[in-house]
């Protein structure tokens, strides 16, 4: 295994530079993305592995492509490996290196998307062409899949695939970002995290209601930018109630830490005051695993300096955790602003669900098999993702869909989560090779040949 993954460690190497450099920035704009870059250097570099590759266009510049090895057996399932393509933006200013030179220094490829998500997107291209150059037959389907849109909610990517072109993928197993950070527990067995479930999203638009006037005679006046401000102090307050849930429970099992803290966080009356002895970057991520989260990032309001403004917008991002919907989401909204309630409007931006994929499949345990190849004394635990995937998709026509990936050691958790979006995103060459390596085998044990 270790032979293989520094084999394929060269062409992951030049693949993510490339997609890199090729700056397929999403802003959010429909026309933003220019994802046809990344997908055409795929398609050339598949179809030189002798693959017939197919792309997709939802919107003009937005292409998603997929590559299949078929399988002999229809009975067989099909198997997607999917990365997506596009990356968020970038301020230069923060970074040490030029986010975009996709520069090999001191053994970590530098650049956007180098986390987030390219180093997968180009770890699963260069594993399918191996296999296909190979000559593997397998029994089950493999699917490729490099996706666009992914950072903008896959309006013009994975959603639209599943919902106009699901006879190219219809698999049965996807796996995608993210997962794979590891570290050495005290009682000496090494944890390895695959993500198999994520919040779900219930963003909200709060319109806040006031009554114009001349800015000159602010006494007294029903400032509906006033009253925003308590409407966000109040939501910036607000803790949702606690859940620790047996996903929890394993997170917490994969950490680092010493027990009896493990022990508070376990307990939901304790867990809340716990989370202020975990190190800063680890406690934001449980608080959101055990949490519905709540942050008001956007304000939208006032039209002159000398008009007192009639209405505001408040725009905010929540993550829901699992059995939250969207009729309870808006009963605690409704909750929080309390005696200011009837003064703002509620409206529903985005209201997805979350998604789990349950544990006891055949693909969980091709992937302990798998990691346990490189790591043989690892213990793989389920993570809980409290970003969005383009896995939600495939969960939802009854998949099972998993994060993962397998990095090398001295990359922790905190580190890898810091990263993304981040300033200075990179990625170290030996993780590349071991994520080829892992589809490979993953592969290989799922679909036979």
């Amino acid at each position: 295994m270790a032979d293989l993954a520094e084999a394929l460690t060269g062409p992951t190497v030049e693949l993510l530079q490339t997609m890199i450099r090729n700056q397929c920035v999403n802003d959010g704009t429909p026309d933003s993305g220019e994802e046809a870059r990344n997908a055409d250097v795929l398609r050339a570099y598949l179809e030189g592995g002798g693959l017939e590759v197919e792309s997709f266009e939802a919107r003009p510049g937005r292409a998603s492509l997929v590559a299949r090895i078929e399988g002999t057996d229809p009975g067989a399932p099909t198997v997607c490996l999917m990365g997506h393509t596009d990356v968020v933006p970038v301020d230069p200013s923060g970074w040490r290196e030029d986010p975009f030179g996709g520069e090999l220094i001191e053994g970590e490829i530098w650049g956007r998307g180098a986390i987030d998500m390219l180093n997968l997107t180009a770890s699963m291209a260069v594993a399918t062409r191996h296999l296909a150059t190979s000559g593997w037959r397998p029994r089950g389907t493999l699917v490729y899949f490099a996706v666009a849109d992914e950072e903008a909610q896959g309006v013009f990517g994975a959603e639209w695939m599943c919902d106009n072109h699901w006879d190219a993928l219809d698999a049965d197993y996807v796996l995608t970002e993210n997962g794979g950070y590891n570290h050495v527990a005290p009682d000496g067995r090494r944890k390895v995290a695959i993500q198999v479930g994520e919040k779900g999203l219930g963003w909200r638009r709060l319109t806040v209601h006031g009554t114009p006037g001349h800015g000159s005679a602010p006494y007294n006046a029903d400032n509906a930018l006033i009253t925003a401000a308590e409407v966000v102090r109040r939501i910036a307050a607000h803790r949702s109630a606690p859940q620790v849930s047996e996903l929890f429970r394993a997170q917490i099992d994969a950490l680092p830490l010493p027990e009896d803290l493990k022990a508070d966080l376990l307990d939901p009356g304790r867990l809340d005051d716990a989370l202020a002895r975990v190190p800063s970057r680890a406690a934001g991520f449980l608080h959101a695993c055990s949490h519905t989260t709540f942050s008001p990032n956007v304000v939208h309001g006032g039209v002159k300096q000398n008009v007192i403004p009639s209405e505001v917008h408040i725009d905010v991002d929540i993550r829901v955790l699992p059995g939250v919907d969207g009729d309870g989401l808006d009963a605690e909204i409704r909750e929080i602003l309390g005696d200011l309630a009837d003064r703002v409007d509620i409206t529903r931006m985005v209201d997805t669900p979350s998604t789990v994929s349950e544990l006891d499949t055949p693909m969980w345990a091709a992937i302990e098999r798998r990691v346990r190849a490189h790591y043989p004394d690892a213990d793989v635990l389920p993570s809980m993702m409290i970003g969005g995937t383009d896995a939600r998709f495939f969960r939802r026509r009854g998949a099972v869909g998993y994060g993962a990936a397998l990095l090398a050691p001295d990359i922790t958790m905190a580190d890898f989560g810091s990263r993304f979006h981040g300033h200075n995103e990179r990625i170290d060459t030996r993780s590349l090779g071991l994520c080829a390596d892992l589809w490979v085998g993953v592969a290989q044990d799922m679909l036979g040949g």
